[in-house]
């Protein structure tokens, strides 16, 4: 009894629970919003509304310079002075100010331009023009968010993504239902504006953000800093969705924008089991990684997730293969039985690339910008590569199937470059 007292008593467990719960809503709401997206919009639109993720995913991350994980990493090093909180908090504050500004009037002027890139054929400028608007609480809701997470205030990052889930599922909700395609376009970027409220109400809980933001004191140091991570994320969140775009426009183009609509039903079933390791990953272990000082520590905060967390994950995986149909009944329609077929080799890349993902979280806990840039051009390169060969032969299976061969290697290389943290 005092071992499973133990657990219940332990950290993990109240993140992993209250996480669990964060999930559970994530997928309750993903079950009903793709359901009305597949009755909606269908396979086609789908497809369209995957191409504008990609190009919101890209402008997250430059849009917020990509400083997320090195707010993490720096709030967390100096929660404890006030001083430095002091000077974190007014630089970022400059920083969302002008960075709004910059990427508001870039999405408002060149509104047809982006629409040609994402719905080529397609009228829906509108909505870039909407997301330059807006942008001012888009970006700071980011901001908000890591200095949440940094302060290691986990349970109240949990309760803005419950909060922002169940918000996200009314506003899709209304906007499909009034606009069909362009108005569950429209909600991806309303809802997480939204959050900004939130978040702001949670972090002014814990501390007086008046008190704690003075131009003076701006740390050009600290924006050097930062810019490390600016580079990493102008990697992954640039070239990443530009591979998943490039990859998607070769399936309409070849297979059809069918296929390309079940590869992305195939995604957002996969968005939604991963984001719990994303969010474990990101809130309880990537601070810990921060906070461990030598290779001892390190790999006792990976043994801990490898023996903890992945078994269970990868139970979960395997339940979800043997139930797949019964799942895509219930998501989607008629329409999508082929994502069936997908399922397997997704399954494989996903578990792969949980494994992966603790270790590739070192990069940006330890500051180690040009080994990340390298492996990350090195697997967007394999996947990219391999998609186009691979659909040649298996049509839109070859690309769950270039994803689960990606993460194999991927895994390898970093392995072997972690080896002192992993032996």
């Amino acid at each position: 009894m005092s071992f499973f007292k133990k657990i219940i008593s332990s950290e993990l467990f109240k993140i992993s629970s209250l996480n669990s719960i964060n999930v559970f809503t994530k997928i309750g709401v993903g079950l009903i919003t793709s359901k009305i997206l597949a009755i909606y919009v269908g396979p086609s639109g789908m497809a369209l509304i995957g191409n504008f993720r990609n190009f919101l995913a890209s402008f997250d991350s430059i849009s917020s310079l990509g400083f997320q994980n090195g707010i993490i990493k720096y709030v967390t090093e100096n929660k404890e002075s006030s001083y430095e909180l002091k000077k974190i908090f007014s630089t970022l504050f400059l920083c969302i100010i002008g960075v709004s500004v910059f990427f508001g009037i870039l999405l408002f002027c060149f509104a047809d331009y982006w629409n040609s890139i994402v719905f080529d054929g397609y009228d829906f400028s509108y909505l870039f023009k909407i997301l330059g608007f807006i942008s001012p609480l888009y970006i700071s809701s980011i901001y908000l968010n890591a200095i949440i997470n940094g302060l290691g205030e986990f349970k109240k990052i949990m309760y803005i993504n419950i909060i922002g889930n169940i918000t996200g599922l009314l506003i899709t909700i209304f906007f499909v239902l009034k606009y069909n395609v362009f108005g569950a376009v429209l909600s991806i970027i309303i809802a997480p504006s939204l959050l900004f409220f939130v978040s702001l109400y949670f972090l002014v809980s814990k501390l007086s953000l008046l008190k704690h933001i003075s131009i003076k004191i701006f740390d050009l140091k600290l924006i050097k800093n930062l810019l490390h991570y600016f580079l990493m994320a102008l990697v992954s969140g640039v070239l990443g969705p530009l591979v998943m775009l490039l990859i998607r426009n070769n399936l309409i183009e070849n297979q059809g924008i069918d296929q390309a609509g079940y590869w992305e039903a195939m995604s957002r079933i996969s968005s939604y089991y991963l984001l719990f390791m994303n969010t474990l990953l990101t809130v309880y272990y990537y601070p810990k990684l921060v906070s461990a000082q030598n290779s001892v520590e390190t790999r006792d905060v990976l043994y801990d997730f490898y023996k903890k967390v992945l078994p269970i994950f990868g139970i979960g995986l395997i339940l979800l293969f043997l139930l797949k149909d019964i799942l895509i009944s219930i998501l989607f329609t008629e329409d999508f039985k082929p994502v069936s077929q997908l399922f397997f080799w997704q399954i494989i890349g996903d578990f792969l690339k949980t494994i992966s993902w603790i270790l590739a979280l070192q990069f940006f806990a330890k500051k180690m910008t040009k080994a990340f840039i390298i492996t990350e051009v090195f697997s967007l390169s394999i996947l990219l590569v391999s998609s186009f060969c691979f659909t040649s032969f298996f049509e839109v299976e070859g690309v769950v199937l270039a994803h689960a061969f990606t993460y194999f290697i991927y895994t390898i290389v970093l392995g072997i470059y972690f080896r002192r943290c992993l032996f």
